[in-house]
């Protein structure tokens, strides 16, 4: 079995011409297309109509191309699209698909490995409660078993956290950052970066040194399961790319981001270089304004700011910092990081060609 990855690049949210001429031209197989995440050049915010215009152009396309309705096709491909592209980040999305079958043995070298699948649906009262941590962790790990990917091996989990539709509001963690923290500590609970007996329904949003270290949460108003994509290393994979991942101690800490391409043999003064930015398939990370309202001991003012929100500066500084590191400006970077990381911190994940 072998991971694709096609990049895409976007004039606009709904361009999705380029994923149409591959998969036209044959270099995509439609059939075969187990996610896309992208960046759209909207605020980011709750009134940012450009994920859903993304999701919508691009759900037609592959309906078109699979001669399917296009009501259906997210049974099939997570679709799932994060707003704001400030700074250097240019609007662009990731194709992910799969090719062939599993070897008859395991493989002497792990490559990049792709799973997916969903929750059951929730009830608006049991988001952002231990129901949906542990629903959430029982999903990945039987994606795990199915995708033969070592909890040990995963570097990305991206979760589009369910958020049912509820009127009248009822249930106060039937919100956004309940689902982002609860679908966050159910990676955790899932690759065993936390304790089951540490967690508790009191706990979700309160202690924040429970955290994962490979988690990137979304959260969809309206979407009554969470869906969700597992990317590890695995000997029963082939092909020549493989993932890892590091943690942002805080949102100026380049280092950890350097450090990662030395473990693969690319030292900081080859970064940068052409070479290496050809090398990346994917930049994935999670970013948030310290709440403590100080960076390495310097006051920021991100959140006291009234002209700009909290999210658009994190995204625009941790992507610049990305971009500057990689040579690229197609990094994907997500705000609101509840249970993501450290404090002020967050997880990035790369995916890198081998040869």
């Amino acid at each position: 079995m072998e991971t694709r990855i096609f990049t895409g690049f976007m004039k606009h949210p709904s361009d999705f011409s380029e994923l149409d001429a591959a998969i036209s031209r044959g270099e995509i197989d439609p059939f075969r297309i187990v996610a896309i995440l992208g960046k759209t050049e909207g605020n980011g915010g709750r009134n940012d109509f450009s994920r859903d215009l993304a999701v919508e152009k691009s759900r037609q396309v592959l309906a078109t191309h699979l001669q399917q309705d296009p009501a259906v096709i997210e049974d099939r491909v997570l679709l799932s699209f994060s707003g704001g592209t400030e700074g250097v980040t240019t609007p662009h999305y990731r194709v992910f698909e799969t090719r062939g079958t599993f070897p008859s043995a395991p493989l002497y070298e792990s490559r990049l490995a792709i799973g997916r699948g969903r929750t059951r649906q929730f009830l608006p009262e049991e988001v952002g409660t231990m129901t949906m941590v542990e629903e959430t962790a029982q999903t990945i790990r039987r994606i795990l078993e199915q995708a033969r990917i070592d909890p040990h091996d995963v570097h990305f989990v991206h979760v589009k956290g369910a958020i049912p539709y509820e009127w009248p509001p009822k249930s106060p963690r039937n919100s956004m950052a309940y689902s982002r923290g609860a679908s966050a500590l159910g990676v955790a609970l899932a690759l065993g970066e936390v304790n089951q007996h540490d967690l508790n329904d009191d706990m979700i949003l309160q202690d924040y040194a429970l955290y994962s270290r490979c988690a990137s949460t979304s959260s969809k108003p309206g979407l009554s399961y969470s869906d969700i994509m597992v990317l590890g290393n695995s000997p029963w994979w082939n092909g020549n790319l493989v993932i890892t991942h590091t943690v942002m101690q805080d949102i100026l800490d380049a280092q950890s981001v350097i450090s990662l391409f030395e473990s693969f043999g690319i030292s900081s003064s080859q970064l940068y270089k052409e070479a290496i930015a050809q090398r990346i398939h994917g930049v994935f990370a999670k970013a948030e304004a310290d709440p403590r309202q100080s960076v390495r001991g310097y006051r920021h003012t991100m959140l006291s700011d009234d002209d700009i929100d909290d999210t658009r500066y994190a995204r625009c500084v941790v992507s610049s910092i990305l971009a500057a590191i990689t040579g690229t400006p197609a990094v994907y970077v997500s705000t609101r990081a509840e249970h993501h990381g450290p404090l002020g911190g967050g997880p990035v994940a790369v995916i890198l060609s081998i040869s």
